[in-house]
């Protein structure tokens, strides 16, 4: 049993119909309970929401008892044998002491084995004071930050609740259901610092690229590589990453050019419209290395063959040739032997580090082998006190 809490308009309902959909891919059986009766609309939003998702969910127009309405739910679905129940309670203010009064209830009632106190990420500093109030009068056991898709980079919430010794477990990052991430602190400060993220990347990669083709794309990485077909097969596994602008944000030096933030729906239109293309080129064209292959009049037929400008054309080709320059970095990179990509993540972690690092902070800690030396040391330590240590970390 899990009970959210949160103020108002943090993004709390949406936020417990995400964790719960991110739960049901993982193999469990969740349901959802509306106990929020303060806010009119709230057990709409959460119908809504869980219809879309295929969630059962529990709420009442008529009760206006949240206490009376979380045990029937809890009961309910505990006979339906749910092994995820979310109780989703009132948004409220710090001052606010009825409602803080009416989540103790709550809390009592039900007894959840977990809290999740929502917090918007643009709020900044004064996050504090809002987790510090929540963790007096509930037992707070994790944090969820929302809204972490704008402009606010998180950092000061963090920081925030960091103080309050409250674990942070998921980001979200859009309004979509799939707009929800585990946090973890690494790839979230190297994409703090612009440095992308590769390992994430590759873990997202797993998740849609069968198994079968991952050695052969580790293979064609290290050898540095990068063929149109090459582009065409990874625009493929972009689409069904998800939310295309959240996957490029991954991509050290990329996103800016291919997908501007905001813009997400033209640079999806844009990778449709490049495959477009490449559906009318050879297998030649497609498998060549060699850019000198597109001459002219190869452009114009190609042009006409997909019904597009030869202005397009020109922008796919500056983009591949763009592409496959950030490609060749990866040449030399050492590969896991079994394969996977997943276990690609380490090698990429070290590979980002020493290119952000400047030349002479490398030369300090003994290259490359000492930052290899560095990073087994710390294990899953933070790597913005890392960062923070080589004066690279933001304030």
């Amino acid at each position: 049993v899990v009970m959210f809490v949160g103020l108002q308009g943090s993004g709390k309902t949406t936020t417990c119909t995400k964790y719960a959909y991110y739960h049901q891919r993982k193999g469990f059986k969740p349901s959802l309970v509306c106990a929020d009766t303060f806010r009119a609309g709230a057990f709409d939003q959460l119908k809504q929401n869980a219809t879309k998702a295929k969630i059962p969910f529990y709420g009442s127009y008529m009760e206006s008892d949240p206490v009376k309405i979380a045990v029937e739910g809890l009961e309910r679905f505990r006979k339906d044998n749910s092994d995820l129940i979310i109780i989703d309670t009132s948004g409220r203010h710090k001052q606010e002491a009825a409602l803080f009064e009416e989540m103790r209830q709550v809390a009592e009632a039900t007894k959840p084995d977990l809290v999740i106190f929502v917090m918007d990420g643009s709020i900044g500093q004064a996050a504090f004071d809002q987790a510090q109030a929540f963790k007096q009068s509930a037992s707070v056991g994790a944090v969820i930050i929302t809204k972490l898709d704008g402009h606010a980079k998180g950092g000061g919430a963090l920081s925030a609740v960091a103080a309050t010794k409250s674990p942070v477990i998921f980001i979200g990052t859009g309004e979509h259901i799939d707009e929800f991430e585990i946090f973890d602190v690494k790839p979230f400060v190297s994409r703090l610092l612009g440095m992308g993220d590769l390992s994430g990347l590759m873990d997202k990669i797993q998740d849609v690229m069968p198994a079968d083709q991952q050695p052969e794309l580790l293979a064609k990485l290290a050898e540095g590589t990068f063929t149109l077909r090459l582009l065409y097969d990874q625009f493929q596994n972009l689409l069904k990453m998800g939310p295309i602008g959240q996957v490029f944000s991954m991509l050290p030096g990329f996103s800016s050019e291919l997908m501007p933030k905001g813009h997400e729906k033209e640079g999806q239109a844009k990778i449709k419209r490049y495959m477009t293309i490449m559906d009318s080129m050879t297998a030649a064209e497609l498998d060549s290395t060699n850019p000198k292959l597109m001459t002219e009049s190869r452009i114009i037929r190609i042009a006409r063959g997909s019904g597009r400008q030869i202005r397009d054309v020109m922008d796919m080709l500056e983009e591949y040739k763009r592409l496959a320059k950030m490609w060749s970095k990866m040449k030399g990179l050492k590969m896991p032997k079994n394969g996977k990509m997943s276990d690609l993540s380490q090698n990429l972690n070290i590979q980002q580090m020493t290119k952000a690092l400047p030349p002479q902070v490398l030369k300090q800690m003994g290259g490359m082998g000492g930052l290899q030396a560095l990073m087994k040391q710390m294990g899953g330590k933070d790597m913005s006190k890392m960062l923070g240590g080589m004066g690279l970390g933001g304030d």
